[in-house]
């Protein structure tokens, strides 16, 4: 386990996180060529709408060896839509890199990945790319992510030149300069520069652990040994965020960047407490000592030619082909097939994978991304994953009719390989709705339905879920009487309708007395009364909260009917609607809006004006953080206005509340779209 670095690359969109991947495997000779994104030919971004989009939209691996140690790299997108591609690399590694672009600075999308994953207890690292590039500035960038965020990123690396005069990096704790892979001496210029950030870096060391704080203070400095073994025991404790600085397309400091991996961050062994639940209580595993199989499948997808993948990291025991296993979130058990070591598009098979290490089954029957593979009598579960909550929503349906019976298993398979994406069925406005954290994640979706399963779909804001209920009260009666030859219909009964409270839902009061209607045809008023309610009376919309009490009424001995009761009670309703001043409800959901401060007048302003309400404002580290209620009406495309309101940096979470009253003139609308339809 000492042997094993697991890495997950994390942050800006273009910062180029794959393409020093690439120049890493080749530099590490685990790959004869690098591979370039503008050529469409990388070994970590190989999906057909990855190389067509010349971005990162899935997690990748990369297994390869650096100096006899085994480094698994993570390579997340850098899109806020793909967040449990992100999650999904946190959680199966002991340190996130975040990557910066030198020439961009501190990014929209740099900022959404630390939001994510700030609260994950992991360690952290920052990689300063791109230093080649025009407009490159190490320490702008630095400051800006300090000025912006709760992150306290601490140079282990610094750059020697910037722009097209990047030629290397001094490594702090070395003391040396490393120029084109050579080792050289600090350039005289940079000597008071290196000294001032060596000691920011020993009082950072010295203030992690109580012991090193002691000889810091009697010194004044750490010994360079002390300085080497307190920086790896603070980055692994997360008190320590090293900075690293590179370019990935000249080639510089890759290598050097390889030995920090191995020098300076946790290996499994460093970070071996593992939290988990047994018998439904929170308990710390250290899987240095626990001999019993504890893996964790943290990204699992379908491929086209092999089917259905799992990537596992496994932290105590051993994974073997042939062994059964227990998957405790599907209350079932599994049984492992072939495993691979995975560099990217590439495969190479195995027949075990050791404890730290990770690898990839192929067609686990139940197994799925964020489930447990343990021993089969383990007690042990993971704890559940905390996903971001949907934010966007698109109705989902097949151009071709005879497509209709294939979407539903292909979306099921999609939904596997990202939990932040959702189904489901609304009964109400007879629609797929899916739900999910940004237009890029539903669009890739909808690619994948056509690249994989040849399924052409088409996406569209959903129908708004109102309801019908009533606010005064209503006393009628209603006969229903048919004579066309033979048997008729006869039914007539005497309803009191009054409003109930929100949520109450329906309640039906037999007042009946001295017989004047059966016993036997009250299931079939009841009945009528469901079914009406059930298709709307005003919009087409369903009834709720309201209570019917029959009172009266009367039959006929030969024409009187279950139907009967049921046509005289439906229409019944209807007529009770004419007076009792029906309304239409709507859902309101209540958001949390995270915002920078400088947006919030803005923010407040477009909330007013999508009929919102304003509940209160907290701060929350750098940012601002208002509460409010919006209706759903309004919230369906609120996603892409607020991404435009803020330049990208806003956000918000949402959940259901309550249905309210839809304003009167909107309601008015709402009803004439219904009647012409039914026209």
């Amino acid at each position: 386990m000492k042997d094993i670095r697991n890495i997950a690359f994390v942050g800006s969109s273009g910062a180029g996180k794959t393409s020093l991947i690439e120049q890493m495997l080749f530099n590490a000779k685990a790959t004869s060529r690098v591979g370039k994104i503008e050529e469409g030919n990388t070994v970590m971004d190989f999906s057909t709408e990855e190389i067509e989009k010349g971005m990162s939209m899935s997690l990748s691996m990369a297994n390869f060896k650096w100096k006899n140690k085994t480094i698994n790299i993570l390579d997340a997108p850098g899109s806020a839509d793909f967040a449990s591609e992100q999650i999904s690399a946190a959680v199966a590694t002991e340190t996130i890199l975040f990557m910066a672009n030198a020439a961009s600075g501190f990014e929209v999308t740099l900022e959404r990945s630390i939001e994510l994953l700030e609260e994950i207890n992991i360690s952290k690292g920052l990689i300063i790319n791109r230093m080649d590039s025009e407009g490159a500035d190490f320490n702008k960038t630095l400051e800006a992510i300090k000025e912006n965020t709760d992150l306290v990123p601490i140079p282990i690396f610094l750059p020697i030149g910037a722009e097209h005069r990047f030629e290397g990096i001094v490594d702090i704790i070395k003391g040396k300069a490393f120029i084109k892979g050579e080792q050289r001496d600090i350039p005289a210029e940079m000597a008071t520069l290196v000294e001032e950030s060596k000691l920011s870096l020993m009082e950072a060391v010295a203030e992690s652990d109580d012991a090193l704080l002691e000889k810091y203070f009697e010194r004044g400095e750490l010994s360079d040994e002390e300085l080497s073994r307190g920086i790896k025991m603070a980055v692994a404790k997360g008190t320590l965020m090293p900075v690293f600085v590179t370019s990935a397309t000249k080639n510089i400091a890759v290598d050097e960047l390889l030995n920090a991996f191995i020098d300076y961050l946790p290996s499994p062994q460093d970070k071996h407490e593992l939290k988990m639940f047994k018998d439904k209580k929170e308990v710390i595993v250290n899987t240095t000592t626990v001999k019993d199989l504890i893996a964790y499948i943290f990204k699992s997808f379908s491929d086209p030619n092999v089917g259905d993948i799992a990537y596992v990291r496994v932290y105590s025991g051993e994974l073997k082909s042939g062994m059964d296993v227990l998957v405790p979130e599907k209350d079932s058990k599994d049984k492992i097939g072939s495993m691979y070591h995975i560099l990217g598009k590439n495969r190479h098979e195995t027949d075990i994978v050791m404890p730290g290490d990770m690898g990839a089954l192929v067609k686990l029957k139940n197994g799925r991304s964020f489930n447990s593979l343990l021993s089969p009598n383990s007690p042990y579960r993971f704890p559940e994953v905390d996903l971001p909550t949907t934010v966007y929503w698109q109705t989902v349906k097949a151009v071709n009719q005879s497509d209709e019976d294939k979407i539903g298993a292909a979306l099921s398979k999609l939904l596997d390989e990202d939990p932040t994406m959702k189904l489901e069925m609304n009964s109400e406005t007879n629609e797929n709705v899916l739900a999910g954290i940004g237009e890029q994640q539903i669009q890739y979706l909808q690619k994948k339905l056509k690249s994989r399963f040849k399924i052409d779909a088409v996406l569209k804001l959903p129908a708004i879920p109102y309801k019908e209920t009533v606010k005064g009260k209503a006393d009628v009666s209603y006969k229903h009487k048919k004579q066309s030859g033979g048997r008729g219909q006869y039914a007539e009964v005497y309803f009191k309708v009054n409003p109930k409270e929100r949520g109450e839902g329906f309640e039906f009061i037999d007042s009946i007395v001295g017989g004047v209607i059966p016993s036997k045809f009250l299931p079939a008023i009841e009945k009528g009364l469901k079914e009406i309610m059930g298709k709307g009376i005003i919009s087409g919309h369903p009834v709720v909260d309201i209570s019917v009490e029959c009172y009266y009424g009367s039959f006929h001995d030969v024409d009187s009917s279950e139907m009967a009761f049921k046509i005289a009670s439906s229409q019944g309703l209807k007529k009770a609607f004419e007076v009792a001043e029906p309304i239409l409800l709507e859902p309101i959901h209540e958001l949390q809006i995270i915002i920078p401060t400088e947006y919030m007048g803005d923010v407040m302003g477009d909330v007013s004006t999508r009929r919102g309400k304003i509940l209160g404002m907290e701060q929350k580290g750098k940012k601002q953080i208002l509460n409010a209620q919006m209706p759903l009406a309004e919230l369906f495309n609120y996603y892409p206005a607020l991404k435009s309101l803020t330049q990208g940096r806003g956000r918000f979470n949402q959940r259901f509340s309550h249905y309210e009253k839809v304003p009167d003139e909107i309601a008015a609308r709402i009803i004439a779209e219904a009647s012409k339809r039914e026209e």
